[in-house]
């Protein structure tokens, strides 16, 4: 009986490794979603020294821009949502 469980088991494991190794890479880097130059982009930002609370920040591509950030290169990280 136990023999049966086992390769019972052992069936579904090889059966279901196929479909493990076609999911798709999570690391895959998906470009930020389309706006408007007004459209501000929420990504979260470095946490400061002394501070546990993750920060999120709202700006807009010209402004991430201002500050050495490439939204579409970032987004898959740190893109949290976009407003407008």
């Amino acid at each position: 009986m136990a023999l049966r469980i086992s390769a019972a088991a052992l069936s579904l494991i090889l059966a279901s490794s196929p479909l493990l190794a076609s999911q798709p890479d999570p690391n895959v880097a998906a470009p930020a979603p389309a706006g408007t130059p007004e459209t501000k982009y929420c990504m979260r930002v470095e946490v400061l020294p002394g501070n546990l609370v993750e920060t999120v920040q709202c700006w807009t591509r010209a402004e991430w821009a201002d500050q050495d950030v490439d939204v579409d290169k970032n987004w898959a990280k740190d893109g949290v949502s976009t407003i407008g």
